[in-house]
């Protein structure tokens, strides 16, 4: 006969199978909640690899496809017209030496000889040129002989009269953007080192996006390493295809290949980015030339810009003289006019090439590119 068993025996055999009981009820949920983690793991690696969904039609409404997740949003460039009342606000607040000289003038008190000899001394500093300024002081001082500065609305009105008319507003300042014969507009854009070439190609390409315009960039600095993949991003911010080719290649081949493609993508204009040309290197002016002539066998350039920095004054119009003799110079861009810049460039340097100034850049900022007029630049100097 078997002795009873003590309750304390009971009690342990109690607790040990609440113990195991509580286990495997544990290592239960942990399996399930690990099957749980890989099935959403799979779920979502599956979902992150599909390839999109196809567009989806509803009663014969196309529904929009979502874009790609991670594409970069393309920016919106400012509008042309905003651009040049913002620039004009930006050069009427600089500390321009023409402006300065101007404000001057209409704030004496009374105009005597050592009042037009200072003015006088200040134009010919800000760069505006001898010529230039004798014609403008002679005529400032025969409109305002009688009244002096007495009316100083009527000065003010003669003053901006005399200004615009050395701008010269009968210039043709159109950029010719429009190919002929079904071709593209090829826009081919020179200058020295320094002057931020590069740079203003892309913000001529965002000009010309703003517009409406289909745009593509061919990048033919291939000396300076950085030149292409800077272009390339200008051009990938506003959903532009940038030409390149590889570095240290033939500068006019890739001008070549960036017109084959815009004809064959049927685009509005090719703009060609060259590399910076110093003006008293004989060998490289010839390249130019030689890049101009390539690009010209499937399309004609209808448009040759040369950027000058409107800081270099005088040296920026030895430049622009030989420039002009090698490559047809159709227009001038001016950047870094604001800030310390002498103002007076802009009238000597289409006298001396008879060439327009068609854009102004004053500022660092993207959409800091407008078209030039010869109103606007007076107002803003005038600050009205």
């Amino acid at each position: 006969m078997i002795p009873p068993l003590d309750p304390t025996f009971w009690i342990i055999l109690g607790v040990l199978a609440v113990a195991l009981v509580g286990i495997g009820v544990g290592l239960v949920l942990r399996v399930r909640g690990l099957r749980e983690i890989e099935r959403r793991e799979r779920e979502r690696v599956l979902t992150s690899t599909a390839p999109p969904a196809e567009p989806q039609v509803h009663e014969g409404e196309l529904v929009e496809e979502r874009p790609a997740r991670g594409a970069p949003p393309l920016d919106a460039p400012e509008a042309p017209a905003t651009r040049l009342a913002r620039l004009r606000r930006r050069l009427a607040s600089s500390n321009n030496v023409l402006a300065r000289a101007l404000g001057d003038l209409i704030s004496a008190d009374r105009l005597d000889a050592d009042v037009w000899d200072d003015f006088e001394a200040t134009l010919i500093g800000s760069d505006l040129g001898v010529g230039p300024t004798t014609e403008l002081v002679d005529n400032l001082r025969r409109e305002l002989a009688i009244d002096g500065v007495n009316d100083p609305a009527r000065a003010r009105r003669v003053l901006h009269a005399e200004l615009v008319k050395l701008a010269d507003p009968t210039l043709d300042r159109e950029l010719y953007d429009t190919g002929a014969n079904g071709l593209p507009a090829v826009v081919l854009v020179v200058g020295v080192n320094g002057t931020g070439k590069t740079t203003t190609v892309g913000k001529l390409a965002r000009v010309l996006v703003a517009e409406g315009k289909t745009v593509l960039l061919g990048a033919a600095d291939t000396f300076r390493a950085a030149a292409a993949d800077q272009l390339e991003t200008w051009g990938n911010r506003v959903g532009v295809e940038t030409i390149r080719g590889a570095e240290g290649a033939d500068p006019a081949s890739v001008a070549h290949e960036a017109v084959n493609a815009g004809i064959e993508r049927g685009v509005d204009v090719v703009l060609i980015d060259t590399a910076g040309r110093l003006h008293n290197k004989s060998n490289l002016m010839d390249e130019l030339g030689k890049i101009r002539r390539v690009a010209t066998r499937r399309a004609p350039i209808t448009e040759c810009l040369l950027l000058l920095d409107a800081t270099t004054g005088q040296n920026g119009l030895v430049q622009a003289r030989v420039f002009n003799e090698v490559t047809d110079v159709t227009g001038i861009v001016l950047s870094k006019l604001d800030g310390s810049a002498k103002g007076g460039i802009v009238v000597q340097v289409q006298r001396e090439l008879g060439v327009p100034v068609k854009f102004i850049g004053l500022g660092e900022g993207v959409d800091d590119l407008a078209p030039f007029t010869a109103e606007g630049f007076v107002d803003g100097l005038l600050g009205e």
